[in-house]
């Protein structure tokens, strides 16, 4: 269930969302200028988001992989900004947060290169991870966007083709085929235990 902030203007500008500092830990994102509480995942996907942080670090430099402390702002009928799971950035983006306040992706930023979402069960979050964060990462040029679904025992390797996504869907044990990560031998199988153990 989706949960508005309170005490917060209806609707935020991008400026007033970055601005914004409850003095809380909180974790927010802004969609379509409302600002949404991000609730807390399961301990089983912090745990695999957390391992292939950790399995991407023997190919990527771990600086350019931040986990789940990453802004993206993407576009939308009014301003939005998510928080993907994890996400890599090129060494040109890595340099572009040198001294910002937030460690916030905007429009006039390079995207990041690789964007990870692990499905939380129900199916406003399936829609969400499927469809509204897939729009919105292609509309940003992100290389890559790796849904990752437990549920479904699969994931699906979305492909930054001319302007959209082509997408490869991985089960069982075949090896996924990244141009972000060409060295990466994971299957999903391999991947999706990462939850597990």
């Amino acid at each position: 269930m989706t949960q508005t902030a309170p005490n917060v203007p209806k609707l935020m500008t991008m400026e007033e969302y970055l601005a914004y500092d409850d003095g809380t830990d909180t974790r927010y994102e802004l969609v379509d200028g409302e600002l949404v509480e991000v609730p807390t995942e399961s301990p089983e996907n912090c745990k695999l988001a957390k391992l292939l942080m950790l399995e991407l670090a023997k190919y990527i430099s771990i600086v350019l992989i931040n986990l789940k402390d990453m802004e993206i702002v993407v576009s939308g009928k009014r301003a939005k900004v998510r928080l993907p799971d994890l996400t890599v950035l090129s060494e040109e983006g890595y340099a572009t947060l040198a001294g910002q306040r937030s460690n916030t992706i905007t429009q006039d930023m390079p995207p990041p290169i690789l964007v990870v979402e692990v499905v939380s069960p129900g199916q406003d979050n399936r829609d969400r991870d499927y469809r509204y964060k897939r729009t919105e990462y292609a509309a940003r040029g992100i290389a890559e966007y790796w849904i990752i679904d437990p549920e479904r025992q699969q994931m699906t390797l979305c492909l930054w083709v001319n302007g959209q996504y082509e997408d490869t869907i991985y089960t069982g044990d075949t090896p996924l085929a990244s141009t972000i990560v060409p060295g990466l031998k994971l299957s999903a199988a391999q991947i999706l235990a990462f939850g597990q153990n």
